[in-house]
């Protein structure tokens, strides 16, 4: 039976479940494997900007810092400014069905409400950035 996400401990898990499924994706798996060099690092960061955005009010040990917009201009480049809404939309499709195979509740939708929100601004912000 599925639960609500309540922790760090199970946004790990989902973030550590929807990373499997991207790394082996015929479309974002290239780009992601060949960006990331340190999957462990990667994860752990993910899961407390995830941590971070869901538990506002929560005190936390660790806080998420980094800038995602400039991360994401920067895997834009590498992939020779090629990302588009198509790789968007699968990478929310992962993220949706990760949740929802998962995890039920309240912050389970905001998650995915997070998620497609966040993938719409760094859609934005990536084009603008190709125009500099």
């Amino acid at each position: 039976m599925k639960d609500s996400i309540k922790n760090r401990e199970d946004i790990a898990l989902l973030v550590d479940v929807f990373y499997q499924k991207i790394r082996k994706d015929k479309v974002l798996g290239p780009i992601f494997n060949g960006m990331i060099k340190d999957w462990d690092s990667h994860l752990n960061h993910l899961t407390t900007f995830w941590e971070s955005s869901l538990f506002i009010t929560k005190k936390l040990e660790q806080r998420y810092s980094g800038n995602p917009i400039d991360a994401h201009i920067k895997v834009d480049h590498f992939a020779k400014n090629t990302i588009d809404e198509h790789h968007f939309g699968i990478w929310l499709n992962y993220w949706s069905q990760t949740v929802d195979d998962l995890f039920v509740g309240e912050i389970a939708d905001m998650a995915k409400r997070r998620a497609r929100k966040m993938a719409t601004f760094i859609h934005i912000s990536m084009f603008k950035a190709r125009e500099n």
